[in-house]
């Protein structure tokens, strides 16, 4: 399956502001792309890329007074009709047994508080049997627990609030059960990208960007998606980091007003042979 992703953000700034854009897909699926999907902006201005210490590709430029649009997109060679089957006997691994590598991801972050929740999540998951399940197990009560709505979204919302609250977008989902996994001992990160409807009834909702998580069980990370719970065509990352602190789509270091916002992930015609 082919699959059109990209975006276009546009700003206004009162006077010229450094950004940081993180909207490249991640270089685990450099391979899957058919071009480069290339950062493009108007007027153009200068870019340069880097990598942040989790290995994501970042971009940094300063915006000029005014209006700036950035624009990226891609078509994504996608060779699954749907995500892969859970892996159910994946176990975890004691502390001492992680690689070093996993160990940053137990740690409490900005957005997930573990000494805020690890009573919770001990009184809600550790009597379960640990591994594949008892991770299902968090997104289950996660997915149940928390009311989706973009009415709800705040940026300065932690995971501790999204429990108490019970309500949020999809960044609070994985904030809250990547929380509770780290309070249990298993290493959690953070995922934002493209999340197709592909395949779902009509009407679809507008394109967004998505947040999920990955999980290291059985010596491997592993996909949950606490907000959707279900297997999904076409999820495409972007960045993961400890939490949403880690990977913005776009960081400002100074005022300004997003005006337009325009995310895309459709299936593209087949190619003609």
């Amino acid at each position: 399956m082919r699959i059109l992703v990209g975006c276009e953000m546009t700003y206004e700034f009162q006077y010229p502001t450094t950004l940081i854009a993180m909207l490249n897909i991640h270089s685990s699926r450099f391979s899957d792309l058919e071009r480069p999907d290339y950062i493009l902006t108007t007027p153009s201005v200068p870019l340069e890329g880097y990598r942040d210490s989790f290995g994501n590709w970042c971009t940094r430029l300063v915006a000029p007074a005014g209006r700036l649009t950035l624009k990226t997109d891609t078509v994504v060679r996608d060779h699954s009709e749907n995500e892969a089957p859970p892996d159910t006997g994946a176990t975890e691994a004691l502390a001492s047994m992680l690689p070093t590598d996993t160990l940053l991801f137990l740690l409490g972050s900005r957005y997930c508080e573990t000494d805020r929740l690890s009573e919770i999540a001990w009184n809600l998951f550790g009597s379960l049997p640990p591994g594949w399940s008892r991770v299902q197990a968090v997104c289950d009560y996660v997915h149940d627990r928390i009311t989706f709505g973009y009415e709800y979204s705040r940026p300065t919302r932690t995971a501790a609030e999204v429990f108490e609250e019970q309500r949020g977008v999809c960044r609070d989902y994985a904030h809250l059960a990547i929380a509770f996994c780290r309070c249990l001992n298993i290493p959690a990160r953070y995922c934002t990208g493209y999340v197709s409807d592909i395949g779902l009834p009509l009407p679809h909702s507008p394109g967004d960007f998505a947040a999920w998580m990955e999980v290291f069980l059985g010596g491997r990370w592993h996909m949950f998606d606490p907000r959707n719970n279900s297997p999904r065509i076409g999820r495409i990352l972007i960045a993961y980091g400890r939490d949403a602190a880690d990977v913005p789509l776009t960081l400002t270091f100074g005022p300004n007003s997003l005006v337009n916002f325009l995310v895309t992930t459709e299936e593209a015609p087949a190619i003609a042979r």
